[in-house]
């Protein structure tokens, strides 16, 4: 098995750490529960007196290991402790889907609490956040932890004795039954039994705290907008993370930032009238679409059309630059936001739908008006515009902790920018068995039509012998369109994706189920296990299913991200299951239509073949890479772009939010803060217009990052001195108020 190893890894030598740790699990079999926690905080005391991580690390893997045998009944694998390893290094473990990254988390996040500095497990979505919490929860609790939750709903804390008042008064299950229910189907199911309701404040308190990037980053935002010491949540140091599907979380989500608004008062109705206009304006004629760039334009002929309809002598005229952003946003909602792909409407809201999970968005709007010109457009309740109060990119958000790590199994294609933007290493983790699934070429159609009567024909062929068939698909537009043809067909199956999102963990689990046929979104591809048989399995079935290949993985378009792709394919051969894997393509997908098409058509045409009658050839799937791989590129430049502004701004930000924090350390009067806040918030409209118009300035020969930088950096001193003017000139008034205030305090003590 070492020898393996040494073979893998080369450079590194993970091999005496692991014969260590596996020479003291003899001695820990020994103890009894109380013993082995006793001895979990023995080592947590002998941490917090000095000794460092690194020389604790073998006692606490193997403490970890042994808890989780007493625990869950799962032993950690070698390779498991291995990934454990790089993860407490502070780099990206690539594990294959199936091989217990979730497991494989709990030895660096016990290691690192031990510190008392507390731990932050990040997690693609609330649902995973509450699963893991309360399945590796017992793990951590049972050697003495604490361990708490954040959702959009609340804050918890993982206790073993706390039920609902349902499940207490239940005569038909103990909390042991429950418990032992939680530990064979915890890969999916999610208990609220477990966790006790608490304040926000007190589950960062935790030791250990699993929770999304967008909870984290939000409070991190809010503190900063506090008035009251006491009411800030992120009270410790953002000390170590580890981000939970990782290429996620740092690559797919970094171009959109976090953002606190506030209402502005501005009419709405601009955008109705806006989408009145555009409706009358015709492609290629008054305006043009470049789907690769995803930009789109007006022409000269459309200039004229919109000034006849409103009446205007010049459209561009100063007195109409606000028209112009309404038109320009209402023209974006009409050709490049579809809904059921970018979006859904769900009880009357637009709720944004994340093009790489497939998942719900709730609360996330997208910023500049345009979310009001797609309400528009869909002709729901117009929301008010808002102004930006407080704003951080994800990138720079996790660069505010002092050690991160990750895991996937899906990072090698994105090593370049974990390192160029993160300083991430990836290293990849050996399958504890050796993976045998079978990824056949792909089969490239002429036609949508066609390719989608060639997929029904192999589900219903692979479905009659009763070989569970897992179908991926990049939108809910597509999701729908795929399970129509199989009602059509006879076909029984199980729908997900964003309109579901809430069966997601049982839908999944049920996958792998003799004769299950699933259709489903992005979402499918991350954070639940499929496995054969259902969950929890039946043998006899599982091995029927392994006779028949395993779990059919079949794809229905190319996604941008070749490691989207992967991600589907990696639902099926876990753990050494056979499985297959194929993706159905068509000319007319948008990845091969926009990045790829004249190539393929004319590599189509040579072959000279009729509509039904499929391409499967390297010649030709080398095409289809190099498609995904053209949009990687430019996807990568455009977050490396976004980091490069965000930079500037984040300094600034830096210095603003300690210069806050020492005001309100002081005592300071909310007055002052307040003024800060709103110099603050017009600073950021300012910086945000400056980056739409210095773009322009490339034509003039000037470097445009350049050119912002140095301004921003004359509007920050302007806004710094504007503060202190301000506090120089009400200087009598609020040191009368200080008085006051702190009088008043002295007379309610």
């Amino acid at each position: 098995m070492f020898s393996l190893f040494k073979k893998f890894f080369g450079k590194y030598d993970f091999e005496p750490l692991i014969k260590s740790i596996n020479f003291q699990e003899p001695e820990l079999e020994k103890l009894t529960d109380e013993e082995l926690k006793g001895k979990g905080l023995d080592l947590k005391k002998t941490v917090q007196n000095g000794k460092s991580l690194d020389d604790a690390l073998v006692e606490a893997f193997a403490l970890i290991r042994e808890a989780a045998k007493r625990t869950l009944n799962q032993r950690h694998f070698d390779v498991q402790l291995i990934g454990g390893i790089i993860l407490h290094q502070g780099k990206i473990a690539e594990m294959l889907t199936g091989e217990g990254k979730t497991l494989a988390a709990t030895a660096p996040v016990y290691l690192n609490a031990l510190s008392g500095r507390g731990v932050h497990v990040i997690t693609v979505n609330d649902y995973l956040a509450r699963r893991d919490a309360v399945w590796m929860g017992q793990i951590y609790y049972a050697l003495g932890l604490s361990i708490g939750c954040l959702t959009h709903e609340g804050a918890y804390l993982y206790d073993p004795e706390f039920t609902t008042q349902q499940i207490a008064n239940s005569k038909a299950q103990s909390v042991d039954d429950k418990d032992k229910k939680r530990d064979v189907l915890g890969a999916f199911k999610v208990f609220q039994e477990f966790l006790r309701p608490i304040s926000r404040k007190e589950a960062y308190l935790a030791d250990i705290t699993y929770g999304t990037n967008h909870e984290f980053g939000f409070d991190y935002l809010r503190d900063n907008l506090s008035y009251d010491l006491t009411q800030q949540v992120q009270v410790t140091r953002l000390h170590y993370a580890i981000i939970d599907e990782v290429d996620s979380i740092l690559i797919d989500e970094a171009r959109t930032p976090l953002i606190i608004a506030v209402p502005d008062t501005e009419s709405s109705d601009y955008y109705r009238i806006f989408t009145r206009v555009v409706s009358q304006l015709s492609e290629n004629e008054d305006y043009l679409v470049d789907e690769k760039m995803k930009t789109v334009s007006i022409t000269d002929e459309g200039i004229d059309k919109v000034e006849k309809i409103l009446k205007l002598k010049d459209l561009y005229g100063p007195e109409n630059l606000r028209l112009v952003h309404y038109l320009e946003e209402c023209l974006k909602a009409k050709t490049l936001f579809h809904r059921d792909k970018q979006y859904l409407i769900k009880n009357g809201e637009i709720i944004i739908v994340d093009e790489f999970t497939g998942r719900l968005m709730y609360g996330r709007r997208y910023s500049g008006g345009l979310h009001q010109a797609i309400e528009a457009k869909e002709n729901v309740q117009v929301q008010q515009e808002s102004r930006t109060f407080a704003q951080i990119t994800i990138q720079n958000y996790f660069r505010l902790y002092k050690k991160i790590a990750g895991m996937t199994g899906t990072a090698q294609t994105s090593a370049e920018e974990f390192h160029k933007v993160y300083n991430l290493e990836v290293v990849s983790v050996p399958p504890n068995k050796p993976m045998i699934r079978k990824d056949n070429s792909d089969m490239i159609y002429k036609t949508l039509e066609a390719k989608c009567r060639a997929v029904i024909k192999e589900v219903k062929e692979r479905h009659l012998e009763g070989q569970p068939i897992l179908l991926g698909t990049t939108s809910i537009t597509n999701n729908e369109i795929i399970s129509d043809l199989l009602k059509q067909a006879g076909i029984p199956h199980e729908v997900l994706n964003a309109k579901n999102h809430e069966r997601e963990g049982l839908i999944i689990s049920q996958a792998g189920k003799l004769g299950a046929v699933t259709v489903a979104t992005n979402m499918a591809g991350r954070g639940v296990d499929i496995v054969l048989a259902g969950n929890p399995p039946v043998p006899e079935e599982a091995q029927k299913i392994k006779e028949l290949g395993g779990l059919y993985v079949i794809g229905t378009e190319r996604h941008e991200a070749r490691r989207i792709d992967n991600q589907l394919r990696g639902r099926s051969g876990r753990q050494g299951d056979p499985g297959t894997s194929r993706f159905f393509l068509s000319l007319e997908d948008d990845l091969l239509r926009i990045f790829g098409g004249e190539k393929i058509k004319s590599l189509m045409e040579s072959f000279n073949l009729p509509e039904d009658q499929p391409i499967e050839s390297k010649l030709v799937s080398k095409v289809v890479n190099e498609a995904q791989k053209k949009v990687e590129g430019f996807n990568f430049d455009s977050r490396k772009h976004l980091l490069e502004y965000d930079d500037i701004l984040n300094k600034q930000r830096t210095t603003i939010y300690r210069k806050r924090q020492e005001l309100l350390e002081k005592k300071s009067l909310p007055q002052i803060l307040g003024m800060l806040d709103i110099l603050w918030m017009n600073h950021l409209e300012n910086m945000e217009a400056l980056r739409e118009s210095v773009g322009m300035r490339a034509y003039g020969q000037h470097d445009p990052l350049v050119e912002y930088r140095r301004e921003s950096h004359i509007m920050f001193k302007d806004m710094m001195n504007g503060f202190d003017k301000w506090l120089e000139e009400n200087k009598e008034k609020i040191e009368e108020a200080q008085k006051n205030m702190a009088a008043t305090q002295n007379n309610t003590q």
